[in-house]
């Protein structure tokens, strides 16, 4: 498919592809970011389309990718990048009442702590940590179900040796 005659298919196709933007995102300036990307990832692979197929099928797949890929993104982001909040529960414990000045001290430290643990072990766990399943993990981080479990097993085994070797004590994680 030529340039021009890429241009002309995807030109009449804009209010429909609007409209299938605004389905997925319910959000006019995030419809119009989608449309872009997906303009661009469509023209860039114009030469995998088939001529005497439906380019607006071709075209509504490319913006239902770009759009499930950009959520899952966003969504990694958002869970991983949130501060270690209530980490404090998963190694003191939790029968103990805590003081908020306290544990606002005692969360920035294990905060501290859980940044000096390298990204691939790190991310694993907090998804893992946040709700994540093996499985929505390994498909999220594009790697095997066994290698997300022992990514965060040692990420645990990490965390339990900063800790014990800050504090002096055995931290009480499961």
């Amino acid at each position: 498919m030529s340039t021009l005659e890429f241009s002309k298919a995807f030109t009449g196709l804009e209010s429909i592809l609007f409209a299938f933007a605004m389905k997925l995102t319910k959000n006019k300036e995030d419809a119009k970011d989608l449309m872009q990307e997906t303009a661009m990832r469509a023209y860039r692979h114009r030469d995998k389309f088939r001529v005497g197929t439906n380019f607006k099928s071709w075209c509504s797949t490319i913006m239902r990718n770009t759009f499930i890929n950009q959520y899952r993104k966003a969504k990694l982001r958002r869970n991983v990048n949130e501060p270690v909040e209530s980490f404090l529960f998963a190694v003191e414990n939790k029968n103990a009442i805590p003081n908020s000045g306290e544990l606002n001290m005692r969360m920035r430290e294990y905060d501290r702590i859980f940044k000096e643990i390298s990204d691939i072990y790190s991310v694993p766990f907090l998804m893992f940590y946040k709700g994540f399943e093996y499985k929505e993990i390994a498909e999220e981080l594009r790697i095997p179900i066994g290698t997300v479990k022992s990514r965060i097993f040692l990420a645990r085994k990490k965390l339990k040796g900063l800790i014990q070797a800050r504090y002096g004590q055995r931290p009480d994680v499961n």
